[in-house]
């Protein structure tokens, strides 16, 4: 059984157009000088925000399925599938299944935030595939709520939305009172804290720290009232020969 934190001064760092853009990377790149590599079927995490607003020009992708979910304010994205500009706002996702390849561009607004999250959803048969890309706004996701927390379903049952990597769910939860969340042993629950201050499983986490669990069979979760936490499940070892263990 493990609960493993991993501190905001602890994560990767990364910027773009001289600052414009800030970046902390709970799981970064290899060249990125965090202390948490790649693990499961998920490849790279970063947390980008802007209190000016900037544009990160166009760039290509292949094999990767990437996700951007929109924490605050808005992004614009431009892809070579589509040819054409797509607004996102808060609560919004957007799906990238790069495929045989496929390039974008995207804008992140004025004190606007999103995290990206890249996954492996098998590269010996998505690298094959033609690319395809969607977004989905809140509207897509369920909200269940009840005295203790509201759980927003971003990825999972009752969501439009739907990925090819293998066994991700995905979640935002808004803390109203301390409870206890079912886990499966089977299944690494990487958790950022988006607002608050709480305990997992007696672990004390702040604003953008991160935790791993794994082999826990639930999830004690106390702390400030209206705390937000996202949680990505993903298996302990996929079925699949995964980049980082190929």
């Amino acid at each position: 059984m493990s609960v493993k934190v991993v501190r905001h001064k602890d994560q990767a760092k990364g910027s773009f157009n001289n600052g414009a853009i800030l970046e902390n990377k709970p799981i970064g790149f290899p060249q990125d000088g965090g202390t948490q590599a790649a693990y499961s079927n998920l490849f790279y995490w970063a947390h980008a925000y802007t209190t000016k607003g900037s544009t990160i020009g166009l760039h290509p992708h292949r094999g990767f399925e990437i996700i951007s979910y929109v924490l605050t304010g808005a992004i614009k994205h431009y892809d070579t599938k589509t040819d054409k500009w797509w607004d996102l706002s808060t609560g919004g996702l957007q799906v990238i299944k790069s495929g045989s390849g496929i390039s974008h561009s995207e804008e992140i607004t004025k004190d606007s935030s999103i995290f990206q999250i890249w996954l492996d959803p098998n590269l010996s048969k998505s690298l094959s595939k033609p690319a395809e890309y969607r977004d989905y706004t809140t509207k897509d996701f369920p909200i269940e709520n009840n005295e203790y927390r509201a759980v927003k379903t971003i990825i999972g049952e009752g969501s439009t939305a739907h990925l090819d990597t293998e066994g991700i769910e995905i979640e935002e939860i808004t803390l109203k009172n301390k409870y206890t969340k079912v886990l499966k042993p089977t299944n690494t629950y990487s958790i950022y804290i988006l607002q608050g201050a709480l305990t997992l499983n007696n672990k004390q986490l702040h604003k953008n720290d991160f935790a791993i669990i794994t082999e826990e069979e639930e999830l004690r979760i106390e702390g400030e009232k209206d705390s937000k936490l996202f949680i990505l499940s993903s298996p302990n070892t996929p079925s699949y020969k995964t980049y980082i263990n190929s």
